[in-house]
């Protein structure tokens, strides 16, 4: 091994043996470890208190409190209960495994030592632990920064529409993409590297299969007690996972730039299909099927559009605010009906789009199946603080803002049409040139 001292491991053999101590202490310095050593279980819990090894290799029979006290004495205590241990003893039947392996160990080594067998053992736990922290590590890692910024972007958009300071959306979300893309590619280079390791020991697994073809019994029965063959095939699958939800989060994050993009002084051209996508992503937690409801189904008829004029950031805000009124509209809809009522006539919201030559513009159609708005409520759903929605659950600013937009912003028009029982069409018009 030959452990260079900047990645030197530290070992504890804890064995009441003088004979065991020094085999193991030559043989492993030899290796490149840095061995400590206590006589009992009691003074391996005092010398615990003050260094944290690596590893440790534990023996059973000791005078004083045994090995397995021992270690269910450090795996009670939060500050030294990762380290991995491994049993040493001459105790071969399955019961006395069972309890150890019960009691927190990682493994089993039989007296007499194998030396190869010892070295292996300890790099596989070694490398176990490594690539467990490390996977932990990303994990953690992962959940903070998603939670903080989500938890950011959440408190942001709602002083935004309360304030009616649509112009600096873009701009802080913008800071908040990048601030998660940054904790993201780390993560997913360090997928990558997991992925490898895994193989790697998988490999150093398999070739020890090759070389010791007929293990012994202890070998066979930890095959078993950890199934080792479904681990095989279940942890490249995990690793997987974990990659394919960073995946899942970087295009979430692509979706929020493009939804927030910073608007200038002056009218750019967009893709208005890439804004309502945008939206879509965003949304679609809410559009996910759930316990008490089917997934609500997104229909598009896109045709042919050119790019628009406008500024993206406050027209993304228009369709934010379009598709999660319709959204609203469905979940109003639904009250009082079953899930098999709703599957029957499922949820759907349309979104058309199409280009108008003659008049060279743009209309963009959003329509629900919900319950649609009594002709009253029509009359006032673009007046500024009217709302229809509970405490805590609507400003009464979205239409009102969407129309002020689309009109004064962008010279087209905002409308809509209503059925009561059957839905809610609003109609988006925008011209190709100013």
């Amino acid at each position: 091994m030959n452990t260079s001292s900047t990645d030197q491991k530290t070992l504890l053999v804890v064995d009441d043996n003088p004979t065991n101590i020094k085999v193991l202490f030559n043989f492993l310095k030899e290796e490149g470890f840095k061995v400590l050593v206590a006589k009992d279980g009691l003074n391996a819990l005092e010398k615990l208190t003050s260094i944290q090894p690596d590893l440790i290799l534990l023996d059973i029979m000791m005078p004083g409190i045994d090995g397995f006290e021992t270690c269910h004495r450090i795996k009670e205590d939060p500050k030294i209960n990762t380290i991995p241990i491994i049993f040493m003893t001459a105790l071969a039947d399955a019961n006395n495994k069972v309890k150890g392996l019960s009691s927190g160990a990682v493994d089993y080594i039989t007296k007499p030592f194998q030396q190869e067998e010892v070295l292996a053992r300890i790099n596989l736990h070694l490398k176990l632990k490594s690539l467990t922290q490390e996977l932990a590590t990303v994990n953690a890692s992962l959940e903070q920064k998603v939670e903080e910024r989500t938890a950011e972007l959440k408190k942001a958009q709602s002083q935004l529409v309360l304030t009616e300071k649509m112009s600096s959306l873009g701009q802080l979300v913008a800071g908040i993409v990048h601030e998660i893309n940054n904790p993201v590619g780390f993560i997913a280079g360090n997928i990558a590297e997991a992925k490898n390791y895994a193989q790697d020991l998988i490999q150093l697994v398999q070739l020890y299969q090759e070389k010791y073809p007929e293990p012994d019994d202890d070998i066979l029965d930890e095959l078993e007690e950890i199934d080792f063959e479904y681990l095989l095939e279940d942890f490249p699958k995990l690793l997987k996972s974990m990659e394919e939800g960073t995946n899942r989060i970087t295009n979430i994050s692509q979706s929020m730039r493009t939804f927030s993009r910073a608007d200038s002084d002056q009218k750019v051209s967009f893709h208005c299909h890439d804004g309502i996508d945008s939206t879509i992503m965003i949304l679609r937690h809410r559009l996910k099927a759930k316990d008490y409801r089917p997934e609500i189904k997104i229909t598009k008829n896109y045709g042919e559009l050119p790019p628009v004029p406008c500024y993206p950031g406050q027209l993304n805000q228009v369709f934010m605010n379009l598709l999660a009124n319709a959204i609203d509209a469905l979940e109003d809809s639904n009250q009082g009906k079953s899930y098999e009522e709703i599957q029957n006539q499922p949820n759907e919201i349309e979104i058309a789009t199409s280009y108008d030559a003659d008049g060279n513009q743009v209309k963009i159609e959003i329509q629900d199946n919900g319950i649609g708005m009594k002709p009253d409520i029509q009359q006032k759903i673009f007046d500024y603080l009217f709302t229809t929605k509970g405490v805590n659950k609507g400003t009464g600013l979205g239409l009102a803002i969407s129309r002020e937009i689309i009109e004064d912003k962008h010279q087209g028009t905002l409308d809509f049409t209503s059925q009561l029982g059957q839905g809610t069409t609003f109609t988006l018009i925008l011209p190709v040139k100013e």
